[in-house]
């Protein structure tokens, strides 16, 4: 594990429940927190701007009570993700907001984080970058960043085409920090597999979604559990880059998503006025497949923790060694 000292021995299990615009709100973020897993919202769901100060304050205040009441429970602290693009005119407010409160963790996305960076270390913060490939990855280290988070093939939203398998491997030729893995993350046992391949936290967001307290439509929540991953299209009309989309989502607008147009990145337009990206075309990953419910973050953690615990326990019945051998050689399934 190569994780901050900041966060050893702050995670219940090594999961970062991913910023979901719109849906991601400060009571979705304070569950996640006291269940024991990064919580994170985008700075841009709090609108008007002036609302993000009111989030940070209900965020740091019940976090800072919990403690306070339950010392021995594992608490963990929150991010903020920034969007860092010229369309965001509040990035400078929104990262010195972080900066007064003394946000944890700031998830940047989309550039590299120059003006980010320098901030979130005057107080001691972190900083993890999305990034899809291995160009991008070493532009975010050579801004500083604390970790990076790998979108790889089948991430909800704005996700990148290549195989965790591979992406994770060429970056930690180069690069012996933190690793975030986002990609088609559901269960305990995908979980214990992104470590495996050598990240130190999944990036779970699609999972998330599907929860009671998640700021989405129930109709949203509930084409989450039944869809499958040949249900979600990989598109840039939408936003101008490329995402994945729930397809019910894409019909229900009246659009043919086998049908759809490319879009100019520039653009970064979240749709017309008619349809809009994430509030009408619904972004999730393909771990869709494996959400059949939508419990609380509470009860879905400690699920998922039963999960990650029954997993490690499978490997190790896998790996022990056979009866009179003394060399570790693998089971038959």
């Amino acid at each position: 594990m190569s994780l901050p000292d900041s966060l050893r021995g702050s995670l219940r299990l090594p999961v970062v429940g991913a910023p979901l615009f719109i849906i991601s709100n400060p009571v979705m973020v304070i569950e996640q927190c006291t269940a024991g897993i990064i919580g994170s919202f985008p700075a841009l769901n709090a609108r008007p701007a002036p609302v993000l100060e009111q989030w940070l304050q209900q965020i740091t205040s019940a976090l800072a009570q919990c403690r306070a009441a339950n010392p021995d429970r594992v608490i963990a602290p929150f991010a903020v993700n920034q969007i860092v693009h010229s369309s965001n005119d509040r990035l400078a407010h929104d990262v010195e907001l972080c900066r007064k409160y003394q946000v944890p963790i700031q998830i940047t996305s989309l550039r590299a984080p120059d003006e980010v960076v320098p901030v979130a270390h005057s107080y001691g913060g972190l900083v993890f970058h999305d990034v899809t490939n291995v160009k991008h990855a070493r532009r975010a280290i050579q801004a500083g960043v604390d970790g990076l988070i790998l979108v790889c093939a089948g991430a909800g939203g704005h996700a990148g085409t290549l195989s965790p398998f591979a992406l994770v491997s060429e970056v930690r030729e180069f690069y012996d920090g933190p690793i975030l893995l986002s990609g088609a993350i559901a269960n305990g046992a995908s979980i214990l597999a992104a470590q495996a391949i050598g990240a130190d936290l999944a990036y779970m967001g699609t999972r998330f979604i599907a929860s009671k307290e998640a700021n989405a439509p129930e109709a949203y929540k509930q084409a989450i559990v039944d869809s499958a991953a040949n249900d979600i299209v990989y598109t840039s009309l939408f936003t101008g880059i490329h995402g994945n989309y729930l397809r019910s989502s894409i019909v229900q607008a009246g659009l043919d998503p086998d049908n759809l147009a490319e879009s100019d990145k520039s653009r970064m337009n979240f749709g017309s006025n008619r349809v809009k990206a994430w509030r009408d075309i619904w972004g999730s990953g393909q771990s869709c497949a494996l959400v059949k419910d939508i419990p609380s973050v509470g009860a879905l953690v400690s699920r998922l923790e039963e999960e990650y615990r029954a997993a490690r326990e499978r490997l190790d019945q896998r790996t022990k060694p056979h009866d009179g051998t003394s060399e570790t050689s693998f089971t038959e399934p």
